[in-house]
């Protein structure tokens, strides 16, 4: 069952110009490009007032209004009183301390357990009607490995807002990571594109065409021996897997991450039991009230002992 949304859209002063279809795609991540394409084909793109084909161009200042078909979970979501580590709540917003092993949103195999259950319960009625159904007020996700600060809209106003800015990459993003290995260089920038494993359906790997541009700034922060090093990343783009692929390629695993080549290090006496990677810091501009934020997570007690063990090496 499909539900049918009108949007209406603001094209950022900033952009010189560029087609309509790939403006609605980079400013409307949570829609798919399959949906954005039907729109068109359905005349229910508007520019300015007028019905558009997808080729028409639209620069800073020009107004679109299209509806989109909204695609509805079967799965009815059921508010769950689960602990919440919250950093920052407003009337619109509400930034939390995601743990590691806590899924984001409800999909394939998940159960009541997701961080939309809990924020459901949280927040109430007012959270269920921003988004989609299966995610409402989800603008950007964290892996179930990963902790660290994660942001989330309140309102339907703070949500459109959200995933503008995310889209105009003005927000900071600082990750932790515990890598395999010493780099040959204090920092770094990694750009190459991020497609999906063209077998395994769920990994991401880094492909020559046909790929989604990423880009990943590093630097150490820490060197444990001639073993380990803990990174600081701050993905400039924010592709599914991007920093756990990235690092990868560079011959620098994250530890704990046994999808991208890093499973143990026979040098440590304690292992670790997930992927050492955490969100520790996210800054940006209020969507509605133009305040600066700048939320900041502590590591998890995992993450933190864990690298108390690697000053053993």
């Amino acid at each position: 069952m499909s539900t049918d949304a009108v949007t209406t859209f603001k094209v950022p002063t900033v952009e010189p110009g560029e087609r309509a279809d790939k403006l609605l795609t980079r400013y409307h991540p949570n829609v798919s490009r399959s949906q954005i394409q039907k729109a068109f084909k359905n005349g229910q793109v508007r520019c300015n007032g007028v019905v558009i084909t997808p080729k028409c161009r639209a620069a800073g200042g020009d107004t679109f209004e299209w509806v989109a078909p909204q695609k509805r979970s079967s799965q009815k979501l059921t508010p769950v009183p689960l602990p919440l580590d919250i950093l920052y709540e407003d009337t619109h917003v509400i930034a939390l301390n995601k743990a590691s092993g806590q899924v984001v949103h409800p999909g394939n195999g998940t159960g009541t357990d997701t961080l939309v259950h809990a924020l459901l319960h949280h927040c109430g009625e007012q959270l269920s009607h921003c988004g989609e159904a299966a995610r409402p007020g989800i603008v950007h996700r964290l892996d179930k490995e990963t902790s660290g600060v994660l942001i989330v809209a309140k309102t339907e106003l703070a949500y459109q807002r959200l995933i503008q800015i995310f889209a105009q990459r003005t927000v900071k993003k600082e990750y932790l990571a515990l890598v395999r290995g010493i780099p040959s260089l204090s920092s770094g920038t990694i750009r190459k594109p991020i497609a999906r494993h063209p077998k395994a359906r769920t990994h991401m790997c880094i492909v020559e065409e046909g790929g989604r541009p990423a880009q990943t700034d590093w630097h150490v922060e820490m060197l444990f021996g001639n073993a380990v090093a803990l990174l600081r990343c701050f993905p400039v783009t924010g592709r599914t897997h991007q920093i756990r692929v990235h690092l990868s390629t560079i011959g620098h695993p994250i530890l704990g991450d046994r999808t991208y080549g890093c499973c143990t290090l026979k040098r440590l006496k304690v292992q670790p039991s997930r992927v050492q990677l955490h969100a520790h810091r996210l800054e940006l501009r209020h969507p509605v009230t133009g305040k600066h934020l700048a939320l900041e997570a502590p590591p998890a007690r995992d993450f933190s002992a864990f690298v108390d063990a690697c000053h053993a090496l």
